[in-house]
């Protein structure tokens, strides 16, 4: 057997059924697509949000809402997690890169710095915004905070 060989088993398929072609071929006339309307024209092609006239489901149901196409949003990280990562990764820098580079962040994502907790050594934090706690608690602990690039 071969793969030129290869055949469906036999009665596993039908002729395709030739309409409108007479009425002895049971598919003249209307060939099988009924009286007027949408259906029996060419080219009708099925809108699967109608439904005959009543109100769409998709209209039915209330709208409410906004989203904004120009909102920026932050992936935050609080004061106290910077302090875990700086000392398990012996930071003195901390960037948004290298932030990625350790897998501590998502990719291409803005990054806010909080003030939950405290940094119990001095750190260099570049970071796209800050809070204002944040900014102080890591000026207070000898560190400098820079503002990265969008």
């Amino acid at each position: 057997m071969t793969l030129e060989n290869l055949r469906p088993a036999p009665g596993a398929t039908r002729p395709n059924q030739r309409v409108g072609r007479g009425e002895g071929s049971k598919k003249g006339g209307t060939s099988g697509r009924g009286h007027k309307g949408d259906q029996s024209r060419s080219g009708y092609r099925r809108n699967y949000s109608y439904e005959g006239g009543q109100m769409p489901v998709n209209r039915r149901i209330p709208k409410f809402g906004f989203n904004n196409p120009f909102k920026t949003t932050y992936q935050v990280v609080n004061l106290d997690r910077l302090n875990q990562w700086a000392i398990k990764y012996q930071l003195d820098e901390v960037t948004p890169d290298k932030l990625y580079q350790l897998g501590l962040v998502r990719n291409n994502v803005m990054i806010k710095i909080l003030g939950r907790g405290r940094l119990e050594k001095p750190l260099k934090v570049s970071a796209h915004a800050f809070s204002r706690k944040a900014q102080q608690l890591i000026e207070a602990a000898g560190g400098s905070i820079t503002k990265a690039d969008e």
